[in-house]
């Protein structure tokens, strides 16, 4: 990610506005969770209700959707994208109701009241759903896929469509593969820019096994934590850093608590659209096909709007006063041969045929790139 490459001009006033109002409308800072929890379910990216000709006491069915990002996130624009979709596929019968900003709960407990019915729609990474399928950890092994295009053209073929079919077992299914980003490290200590730089940092990552294993490789302190105490923990020293996408840093307002950013790349994190398996099995089957393609249009939507974020917010982060670290190839490379015996580990301890079919596809998918 250089810079160079990702901002050709300044940045227009209206962009540069409309994101450095966004620090303080997630979930983490100075925002009141409180306040939060009482607007209303249905907001857009500026914060505002949804407009919407429907309403849920119309509908026969009604649908929880629920992320832990907050409203700025491309990831919530999506969500509304499939909120239009559908109510209007439907005529207001499937009415969606959006809450952002971990609201109903974190990734984990979000995918829990899946589980139990309580809540019918949710988009999380990769990382957490491992905790259900043991095959997606997998998709967390550091430096796995070379560029965003080559890991969506695996996700959308053989690889990623056995990977949605094993949520089943688990009462989710899979209906889409969205896009989270490339995983770029910040902290509050110092600039990082080879492996040696891992060295002492307390790093929060998720509830993942993979990260945890790969953090230490490093000589990192990994420290798993729910997103939505992360503010809170670097502002208090808890932690010296974390590990996410540039939208969510910038959008979460992360540079008020970090002064340093690294463009490791060093995990490539989809989020993967889940609906609850008892909710979608009571639909009718046009219905089902509705909400099906709905999370796949909305997905192709969220993936150009996350793209287009990120390309776009490098230069923002620097004018809030971080100090941005390239990581060069040879830096990122040396990175990937420290961490590649904890690939090798857990790829026996998953399943290293499936394993194997990863590599492969991805070796394929650059062959026909090239």
């Amino acid at each position: 990610m250089k810079k160079s490459s990702l901002v050709t001009g300044a940045l227009s006033l209206s962009l540069v506005f409309t994101l450095a109002a966004c620090g303080d409308n997630g979930v983490n800072g100075d925002a009141d969770q409180t306040d939060n929890e009482n607007e209303n379910a249905s907001n857009n990216g500026n914060g505002e209700e949804a407009a919407s000709e429907y309403n849920s006491s119309e509908a026969t069915h009604v649908i929880e959707a629920g992320i832990g990002l907050n409203n700025q996130h491309p990831q919530y624009h999506g969500l509304l994208r499939f909120k239009e979709i559908v109510e209007s596929e439907t005529d207001g019968d499937v009415y969606v109701e959006t809450y952002h900003s971990s609201q109903l709960g974190d990734d984990r407990q979000m995918m829990e009241a899946l589980q139990l019915g309580s809540q019918e729609v949710t988009i999380p990474s990769t990382a957490p759903i491992a905790n259900f399928v043991e095959q997606y950890a997998i998709l967390d092994f550091p430096f796995l896929f070379p560029d965003e295009e080559i890991a969506m053209d695996v996700l959308n073929g053989d690889i990623g469509d056995q990977l949605l079919d094993a949520l089943e077992d688990q009462e989710m299914v899979g209906l889409a593969w969205w896009e989270n980003g490339y995983r770029d490290l910040t902290n509050s200590v110092q600039a990082v820019a080879t492996a040696e730089d891992f060295q002492g940092l307390t790093i929060r990552t998720m509830e993942n096994e993979v990260h945890l294993a790969a953090f230490q490789e490093l000589g990192a302190n990994p420290t798993p934590m729910a997103f939505g105490e992360l503010f809170t923990a670097m502002q208090q020293g808890t932690v010296d850093g974390q590990e996410n996408p540039l939208a969510t840093i910038y959008l979460e307002g992360f540079y008020e608590v970090q002064d340093h950013y690294s463009d490791t790349n060093h995990v490539y994190s989809p989020f993967v659209f889940l609906m609850s398996k008892q909710f979608y099995d009571q639909l009718p089957d046009d219905y089902q096909e509705i909400v099906r393609n709905a999370a796949q249009e909305a997905g192709e939507y969220q993936i150009e709007e996350n793209r287009k974020q990120n390309n776009e917010l490098l230069d923002a982060l620097v004018d809030e006063g971080v100090e941005y670290t390239e990581v060069t190839p040879e830096a990122r490379e040396e990175m990937a041969e420290i961490v590649q015996p904890v690939n090798e580990r857990f790829a026996e301890q998953i399943d290293p045929d499936f394993a194997e079919e990863v590599y492969s596809a991805i070796e394929e998918a650059q062959q026909n790139a090239e």
